[in-house]
């Protein structure tokens, strides 16, 4: 690929090809990279959009329905087990088909005229007059970095990483419903995921399990922890004996945006900016918002109707505050025995809140019994094909 572009943007992400759409619908000429030879192969992400997502980003108004289903709530179990369901009245969570929902946003941006070029690894850029020289992937402009976590965008011109993480995996069961699948269904347990939580999500044809962590030395393999998450939860859900037919894994920025994220014609958008929820892990809503964003800002700044972006347009990049302190605290005070204790308490209701329905939850307490008292399997593996 040698080409002039106007804007090129590494990494066929949920940011930059969100970006990609907008700064081809203003009618530029632009370009996204990817290493990978197809945007849904080898991802990284459990692929949950909120609704508020749905609500603020017109991109997602023609997501055909083959590629989600809608889960109503979540239910949250403490280390032993017990769990309160989670609602908000007309608040949802979309579980995605994430690879192929990757490859519609792929299709949706070169349907408003950006190129996708896949196998294209970004290996360096150099400043020129008006923009950079990518080398063999041609000269471009602007360049957007949405390369990830471990962005090389920001690597090779000096802009902030990423520096603290949470590692995650995910287990991908086809063919198998659990019972109460309107559900997300949320552990906390210390052993099995420090900092973080582990999680059973009714799929759009699959059932997805999996864990995120904090980093230690000399912690357990990510199929080791997963191991034990599944012994763990083997009373509720029992998938011991199921073979997983997908393995998702990688990791996972959670210390807020990077310093600095822009430089002069260059923006980082998405997991490489650090625009993921410290407390929640959460990054898709924030990279589909800003990516649209980030490209109006370039294709004005191209057009000569504003200054080049990377001078304010990140002053409207989130900066967690108030869940990094709570990340913070978690990872400092997580004890097994409060959630086991406080699992129904206000001020669990109050955090639990925040995490899933951004301060729109409620606590149905009708729903807070003994693992004794529930009937979440349906068979003795927990889990039956569907029909």
């Amino acid at each position: 690929m040698h080409a002039q572009t106007d804007c090129t943007i590494v990494g066929a992400s949920f940011a930059g090809l969100s970006c990609a759409t907008s700064l081809a619908r203003a009618g530029l000429n632009v370009a996204v990279v990817e290493k990978k030879a197809d945007p849904g192969e080898k991802l990284h992400t459990t692929g949950i959009i909120v609704k508020d997502a749905i609500d603020q980003i017109a991109l997602l108004d023609s997501l055909p329905g083959h590629l989600f289903r809608r889960v109503g709530g979540v239910r949250l179990y403490a280390p032993n087990l017990r769990h309160i369901d989670l609602v908000a009245p007309g608040y949802y969570f979309l579980a995605t088909d994430t690879p192929n929902l990757m490859r519609w946003l792929a299709a949706q941006a070169e349907g408003a005229g950006a190129k996708v070029v896949c196998r294209a690894p970004f290996r360096s850029a150099e400043r020129i007059q008006g923009g950079f020289d990518l080398g063999e992937l041609g000269t471009t402009r602007y360049l957007i970095g949405a390369d990830g976590p471990n962005s090389r965008v920001a690597r090779s011109l000096g802009l902030g990483t990423n520096s603290r993480f949470l590692f995650g995996v995910e287990h991908e069961y086809a063919g198998l419903q659990i019972a109460e699948d309107d559900k997300l269904h949320c552990f906390i347990d210390r052993r099995v995921a420090p900092g973080y939580i582990a999680w059973v999500i009714p799929g759009v044809g699959i059932t997805q399990v999996g864990l995120a962590r904090r980093i230690r030395p000399r912690q357990p393999t990510p199929e080791s922890a997963l191991s034990a998450l599944l012994e763990k939860i083997a009373p509720v859900f029992d998938f011991r004996d199921q073979q997983p037919t997908a393995v998702r894994a990688g990791m996972i920025p959670c210390g807020g945006l990077v310093r600095p994220v822009a430089g002069k014609r260059i923006l980082l958008v998405g997991d490489a900016a650090g625009m993921v929820s410290p407390l929640t892990a959460g990054g898709i809503h924030t990279a589909l918002k800003h990516g649209l964003a980030a490209g109006h800002a370039v294709a004005d700044f191209l057009a000569g109707r504003r200054d080049d972006p990377s001078g304010w347009f990140v002053d409207c990049y989130p900066r967690f505050r108030a869940k990094r302190l709570l990340r913070l605290a978690f990872d400092l005070f997580q004890s097994d025995l409060f959630f086991n204790i406080l699992l129904k308490s206000r001020p669990m209701r109050w955090a639990a809140g925040i995490v899933y329905f951004n301060h729109k939850g409620v606590f149905d307490p009708t729903a807070a019994t003994p693992l004794s008292e529930t009937s979440l399997v349906s068979s003795p593996s927990g889990a039956e094909p569907p029909g």
